[in-house]
Order: C-alpha cells, then structure tokens, then sequence
C-alpha cells in the first residue's frame, strides 16, 4: 500500500502545535495551509507571542533553508534583495545575496520599514525574482514569506495599503496562550533553543510534490457558484469600502483546497471554503 503522503505534514502540524506553540493547532494549520498554497502569510499581534518561533519551527521541520529580515525605519531595498560589490582582483562586481534568498524568509514588523523597502520585498512576494542593477536573479522554489505586523496603534508604523495586503493569501494572529499551555512555557525551556534542535520531518522535494497537489484537488460547478456567490455578496455589501478582488476568490479557493487535501478528501465541499473564509478575506475587507 502507497504511503499517504499527508502524513509528514500532518506529523509536523501536530508535533509543532503541542510541542513548541503549544496548542495553536489552527495556528500552525493554516501557516502550513498557506505554504501548500504556494502563498504567503501576514501575522498581526503584539510582541512576545510566538510569531517568530513558529517561523523557526516550520523552516526546521520542513527542512527549508530560513532568512530573517529585521525591518526598521532605515532599512534599504538592497538590505532585502542583495548589491553588488566591486571585487578588485578579478575588476568586477560581484553580487551579495540578501536574506529574500532563502526558502521561508521572516520579515519581522514589516509595517516599520518604508513604503519603498516594502514595496521591493512585495515585488519579489509576487513575481519571485528580484532585479538589481539590470539584472534578474531568481529566488529559491519553495518561496514562503512570512511577515509580522504589529498593531496598527503602535509608534513608528507605515501601514501597509490594501493593494499590498491583498498580496498576502492569509492573515492570521497567534493569540495569547491558555493557562495550562502559559504554565508549560513558564516552566520549559526557551522556545527558540528547543526548536534550534528539531530534526526535519521532509525535505524540499516531498514538500513541492504537496504543492503540487494542491491544484488538483476537485472543485466542482457547484462550488465554485459559491465562492462567487460569497464575492458577488462582499461587492454589492453596504459594509465594506470595497468588494473582494478575483485575486481574493483564488486565493479563498486555493487555500480550501489545501483544506480538503490535509482532510484526506479529493474535492473541496462548503464547510472548507468556510474553515478558511476568516483568515483569507479579513483583511481584504475593509469597513
């Protein structure tokens, strides 16, 4: 009988969630759902909360090379995307890979840096490339943005506009710990030492061949009439400034699919579509 091929996925959401976030299983769940994808995923909350462990975590067990930017008020596109540096032995310029070369890259508090060095990240998000000085380099396969924004009250932000939140498939907040999971992390060693040791549960291959699955998975007329049906509502809504986007609709579709696919089911039904509803269009719809 063939292996499932779910089961490493479902190992590393698992072990994850009870072991190093501590039962943030939807958490972790819609971060791996995001990945299988093939999108990116914005987490909005205040500090302290995990959201940087469970990037470590998931570039760990997946066996993902990992970069973090630290983004501030006076980083540089070139800090994101790489330069070049002129080498005087061989008299040319050689370039200097940034961080954005890796397979799972944190941006930590994106909503510091400046419209500009956002937007040169975004681009690289969307079109997974980079051009510098003329020259377009290719970013790693898989390519997994994970960027944190902290609270919108908070000093010293630049809110990210609608057209660049509309880049990110899902947004999703870690939340504060139940009691019995806030005494375990009071009582346990650092979070980040523990994961520092965590052996891969797959590789970069076996995670692109669920990637490719993904797409696969059924949708039928029926469906996809209420998917539509749910764009159609948000658009004639009194309620929001705008209607949801096809963008939207795809990556609403994409990410029920992944749903379905971790549920075991070849063809998505209603109640995938809305498992993920929340997290796909919250920060699409504004009021």
């Amino acid at each position: 009988m063939p292996t499932d091929p779910r089961v490493p996925i479902l190992h590393v959401i698992e072990t994850l969630a009870e072991r190093y976030l501590k039962g943030k299983v939807k958490t972790v769940k819609l971060a791996m759902l995001t990945l299988l994808s093939e999108g990116h995923l914005l987490l909005e909350d205040i500090p302290g909360l995990g959201k940087t462990t469970l990037a470590l975590a998931l570039a760990h067990a997946l066996g993902l090379s990992f970069g973090r930017i630290q983004c501030t008020s006076d980083l540089l596109p070139s800090d994101i995307t790489g330069l070049s540096i002129y080498n005087r032995d061989t008299n040319q310029f050689n370039f200097i890979e940034g961080p954005i070369f890796n397979n799972l890259v944190l941006a930590d508090e994106i909503n510091r840096a400046m419209p500009k060095t956002q937007s040169a990240l975004l681009e690289a998000m969307e079109e997974h490339r980079v051009t510098v000085e003329g020259k377009t380099y290719r970013l790693p396969e898989p390519f997994f943005v994970i960027a944190t924004q902290n609270p919108r009250h908070q000093i010293g932000t630049f809110p990210l506009p609608e057209s660049q939140l509309d880049r990110f498939m899902m947004r999703i907040d870690m939340g504060y710990p139940d009691r019995r999971a806030e005494r375990a992390l009071l009582t346990g060693r650092d979070r980040r030492e523990i994961v520092a040791g965590l052996e891969p549960a797959m590789d970069a291959a076996r995670l692109a061949d669920l990637q490719n699955r993904v797409p696969t998975v059924h949708k039928s007329d029926a469906l996809l009439d209420y998917v539509q049906d749910l764009l159609d509502a948000s658009r004639r809504s009194t309620h929001f400034a705008n209607g949801l986007s096809p963008r939207a609709g795809l990556a609403l579709l994409h990410a029920a699919q992944a749903w379905a696919l971790l549920a075991g089911r070849d063809a998505v039904i209603p109640e995938d579509i809305q498992a993920v509803l929340p997290s796909v269009v919250g920060h699409r719809l504004q009021p």
